[in-house]
């Protein structure tokens, strides 16, 4: 890509208007009967998620031509070619599909950028809810235009507010969980790229996930934790989720 395209050039105006679009198109499937189809690792796929990644990609390819895009419902490119990149959109059209097909409104149309291994912009949009967060390096984070975090709690000590998933809670987590160092625990659960998005605006203290996730499950939401002043760490390791590897699975991650 063109090395002269600065950062400052990215417009999060745009890449919050691209979200929006996706979810309007995303809420008039919903809203109807809809079928699902299986991928072959048996996850679920619905129209709504192949019309949401043509919104995305067809907008950002537009708009920004030179950078590349990854998302989970493109083909794959070879990771020769992409370790090359320096800038690339990370996409997850439906964040959530189980939660879709729930109807319980518990999933996200997620974009993030991605600068070399690190996320450093996302738009996380919660299109049942009408949440809207997002974050750029040098801009902040927000959720509905409040800087984040907009919660903190003074007394993790006493009390501590853990978020874990509503689908896919493993017995490693809960046992993670249990073992933490404070008088008492509030355990909330939730779907989707949300719980890192609670993390970053204060309703939770910490996310343990001790299973599977890819990385576009995790970028955009990575983006708005970082910028809020929280990290996402590779578990048992003091050192950050990295992005564009070669296996694009995530390690097990603990946000805080």
């Amino acid at each position: 890509m063109k090395t002269i395209m600065q950062f400052n050039e990215i417009k999060i105006e745009e890449i919050k208007k691209i979200a929006l679009d996706a979810g309007k198109a995303i809420m008039e499937v919903y809203n109807r009967d809809f079928d699902v189809e299986f991928k072959d690792d048996n996850s679920p796929l619905t129209e709504a998620d192949k019309l949401s990644n043509e919104i995305i990609c067809s907008s950002l390819e537009k708009i920004y031509p030179e950078i590349p895009i990854m998302s989970e419902e493109n083909k794959q490119v070879e990771y020769e070619e992409r370790k090359d990149w320096e800038y690339y959109w990370c996409i997850d059209p439906i964040d959530g599909t189980k939660e879709f097909i729930k109807k319980n409104g518990e999933f996200t149309v997620n974009i993030a950028l991605i600068y070399k291994d690190k996320p450093i912009l996302g738009v996380v949009y919660a299109p049942v809810l009408e949440d809207l967060y997002w974050a750029k390096e040098s801009e902040g984070a927000f959720k509905n235009d409040q800087k984040l975090p907009i919660k903190e709690n003074k007394t993790p000590e006493e009390k501590l507010f853990v978020v874990a998933s509503k689908s896919h809670l493993s017995k490693e987590t809960q046992d993670f969980i249990d073992k933490l160092d404070t008088k008492k625990i509030e355990q909330l659960s939730k779907g989707s790229s949300l719980k890192l998005c609670m993390v970053a605006e204060g309703i939770a203290d910490i996310y343990p996930r001790m299973s599977a996730t890819m990385e576009w499950d995790t970028a955009a939401a990575d983006a708005i934790v970082r910028v809020s002043g929280k990290m996402t760490y590779q578990y048992d390791k003091d050192i950050p989720l990295v992005y564009n590897k070669e296996d694009l699975l995530n390690p097990w991650f603990i946000v805080k």
